[in-house]
């Protein structure tokens, strides 16, 4: 439950950004399905992909937090 929170968190802000799963990936240095697992969330990110993550997305990581 809480990493689907995460994911649609990320997703929402990868895409008022612009950015594809894809180009989204390939910044990160990752692969477009661990984009995709995360935004689906079926993985929580581990801490320094988080960072990367907020980082691409010019955010701090308590942005992508889930609120509740």
């Amino acid at each position: 439950m809480e990493a689907e929170k995460w994911g649609r968190r990320i997703r929402a802000y990868r895409k008022l950004k612009g950015y594809t799963q894809e180009s989204f990936s390939r910044e990160l240095g990752v692969s477009v399905s661990i984009i995709g697992e995360i935004e689906r969330g079926n993985r929580l990110p581990a801490s320094e992909l988080l960072e990367r993550i907020a980082h691409s997305l010019k955010v701090s990581i308590d942005d992508l937090a889930p609120k509740e």
